[in-house]
This record gives structure tokens, C-alpha cells and sequence, in this order.
């Protein structure tokens, strides 16, 4: 469908990226399961010449990444580390870059263990206050890096605020925006160069994909990033792009009801006698709501909160007591999960940093899906009258 940027949200899930084929008419984009195309004499091909560069499947896909973003230019990753590890990989020794406190741990372990050594310089600053950015700004300064909302703490930053210093001074912002999904938040409207997606999560939905994304609007941006890729090769595969475009289909429905589920799961939680603070964006109280409010569409379903006394058994017989939340990593899937971040996606984060941020012992975070809350309220209860005393 030609001109989607015009339509809803919903109408743009389902139809951006796809036009039917044009040899048999197939409303769905085929799997180009191919590695290389037949050229009809030497550099004579029909635009396609080796699947690690281009492969119909993976456009389709890029394609709808654009567009939902309200992008230009979208590439398709074997993982979103990948596409983090392609932005990085722009950069040469002696550059700055600016982060967030708060991040994903593969992705501070990625900054810390792989890009620093090679020498790039990592400054973790807290971007809920811009002022923090600012002050962190030199003019080796060539990458900010945000996370909003944060993994796992919830944190928000004002992107348009960050923007405004950033873009006067020629510095790239990068925005992971996993955590909303384009249905929630669209940074590049805010100002961002770079949105970044763990497409593993609520693009793909369906926790049977892990694959990452990288979208801008900007021409001279997407060229390094598109060579970066074509040199290295961590692609996206056709049938996983295929996957990924079927989930993308219902992506504003699956989010609209894990929203919905979130917001009664939040404020179930904060009066619950076992349970201590509640991190949650949309709840009045929470430091970025008014930022929140502003950027986002609505508040997500992702949700984090600690057991009154913060004691490390007691969490983690909370995580394996829940018997439709499932324990595993990872988010954005229709199915509920719980995880204990400083024991599992966080826990290459060092302790003491970990204790800096407050992701305690007895931290908790949840990835909301779409069954019948109720059900999902109930489970939560029993798991904690059973575990938390």
C-alpha cells in the first residue's frame, strides 16, 4: 500500500513494508530463501546480486521499519547487538560517547568489554537530567546513547531536550526504543538520529525471532551504517524477516492490550502489602511522567517493582513460583514473563554499579502480555503470598 505514512498506526502495522508480488499476487511478501540471483550478463540483474546485501524478504521488512518510525532508511540485524555493534563500529579510537546509566546489560557489556579496549570512551551519565548530558559534552563528543523507558529501572528521558543539544553540535543521538515499540514512541519525531530496535521483542511479538533494527531519515546516516553492515554481515535471514512481518501485523493490537493489562497490573501491584515500590511510567508519582505523558502514546507493559525487603531468596522463589508468567529474559512477547534482572539480564552489570542504580536483590521485573489480566493478577497474588514473607 503506497503513502501509508498518511493512515493510523494500526493501519500502517499492517500494511507498511507490503506490497502484493508482483509475479502471483501473494497479499504476503514470499521467503526469498536464496543466496545469490542469476544475472543476465556481467552487472545485468534485476537489482539484486548476493543475499548478505540485499534480499527482497529483508527490504520488505527494512521497509516497514522505515515507515512505522516515520523513517526513511531501515536495516534489518542478526540481533539488536548486532545493530548496537554496527553504530559503535562508525565511531574510531579516541571518540566520546554518552550513555545512559540505565541500559540493557548486554548493551553496557557490549560498551564496556568490546568498544572500550578498542579505544572508545564511555561516559554513563543519568539523561533523566539533560543538564547531566550537557556537562558530559566535549568535542570528542560523537555518539549519545538513550535508553526510554530504561532496562529495567523505567526511567524516562526527554528526547527532544537531549536533541537540542546534540543536533547544534553535529553529535549522532541513538535512541533504543525496544521498551515502547513505534506504537508508543517514535524518537525520530523527537529529534533522534538513530532509533534502534531489539526486534526479538514486541516487533516480532511472538518470542520466536531474535533479530535487531536500526532506523534513521537521514541519508548520510543510513550510508555507513548500510556499508557497515554489508562488510560485516550480521543480516537479518529472509525467513526470519518473513516472521518478523507477519508479527508486525498485530503489533498494535498485541501492544494496546499489554498496555491495557499493564496499567491494571501496575496499580494492582502498588497496593499490594508484599510489594515496595512499583516502577511503572504512568503512575503520577513516577519522575518522568510528565516527560512520559508528552513522548509516548501510552505508558507500556512493562513493569518492575521490589518485594518489601528486598530479600534475594524470597525473589527468587518469587520468579519461579508464577505459573503463567514464565521465567525467562527477554520482553514484548504475547506470552508473560518475569526475571530477576540482577541475576539474569543484568548481572554482568557489577554488583556495585547494580547497587548505585538500585536494581536490588529483591528487584522484579515483568513483561506484561495479552492474556485475560485477570488471570494474570491471580497468578502474581498466589506467587507472592507463597514466597515473600
Amino acid at each position: 500500500m503506497e503513502q501509508t505514512k498518511q493512515f493510523g498506526k494500526g493501519t500502517r502495522a499492517v500494511h507498511a513494508g507490503v506490497e502484493p508480488d508482483p509475479s502471483t499476487g501473494a497479499i504476503m511478501t514470499p521467503i526469498f530463501q536464496t543466496s545469490t540471483y542469476v544475472q543476465e550478463a556481467v552487472g545485468v540483474h534485476k537489482g539484486w546480486e548476493y543475499s548478505r546485501s540485499h534480499n527482497p524478504t529483508r527490504a520488505a521488512l527494512e521497509a516497514a521499519f522505515a515507515e512505522l518510525e516515520n523513517g526513511t532508511h531501515g536495516l534489518a540485524f542478526a540481533s539488536g547487538l548486532a545493530a548496537i555493534d554496527v553504530v559503535l563500529k562508525t565511531l574510531k579510537p579516541g571518540d566520546e560517547v554518552i550513555a545512559g546509566q540505565d541500559l540493557y546489560g548486554g548493551t553496557a557489556r557490549l560498551f564496556r568489554t568490546n568498544h572500550a579496549p578498542m579505544g572508545i570512551v564511555f561516559h554513563f551519565v543519568d539523561t533523566q537530567n539533560p543538564a547531566l548530558v550537557e556537562a558530559a559534552i566535549n568535542d570528542r563528543t560523537k555518539l549519545v546513547w538513550l535508553e526510554s523507558p530504561t532496562n529495567p529501572l523505567m526511567q524516562i528521558t526527554d528526547i527532544a531536550a537531549v536533541a537540542a543539544l546534540t543536533k547544534p553540535r553535529g553529535i549522532l543521538l541513538a535512541v533504543d526504543n525496544t521498551f515502547a515499540s513505534p506504537m508508543l514512541q517514535r524518537p525520530l519525531d523527537h529529534g533522534a538520529d538513530i532509533v534502534m530496535h531489539s526486534v526479538t521483542k514486541y516487533l516480532g511479538g511472538h518470542s520466536d525471532v531474535v533479530m535487531g533494527a536500526l532506523i534513521t531519515k537521514d541519508a548520510a546516516v543510513d550510508g555507513p551504517l548500510r556499508t557497515i553492515q554489508n562488510n560485516c554481515g550480521a543480516i537479518a535471514q529472509p525467513f526470519d524477516s518473513f516472521l518478523v512481518l507477519r508479527g508486525l501485523k498485530t503489533l498494535h493490537l498485541r501492544v494496546e492490550r499489554s498496555c491495557d493489562n499493564g496499567r491494571k497490573i501496575a496499580h494492582w501491584l502498588k497496593e499490594h502489602p508484599k510489594v515496595g515500590k512499583v516502577y511503572w511510567p504512568g503512575f503520577e508519582d513516577h519522575p518522568g511522567h510528565e516527560v512520559a505523558a508528552r513522548q509516548m502514546d501510552d505508558f507500556g507493559g512493562m513493569i518492575a517493582f521490589e518485594i518489601k525487603g528486598n530479600n534475594l531468596e524470597q525473589a527468587k522463589n518469587l520468579v519461579a513460583a508464577t505459573r503463567i508468567f514464565a521465567l525467562a529474559e527477554s520482553l514484548g512477547g504475547v506470552e508473560s514473563l518475569i526475571e530477576h534482572p540482577a541475576a539474569m539480564t543484568h548481572a554482568s552489570v557489577p554488583a556495585e554499579i547494580r547497587a548505585e542504580l538500585g536494581i536490588s536483590d529483591g528487584f522484579v521485573r515483568l513483561s506484561v502480555g495479552v492474556e485475560d489480566v485477570d488471570d494474570l493478577i491471580a497468578d502474581l497474588d498466589q506467587a507472592l503470598n507463597a514466597t515473600v514473607h
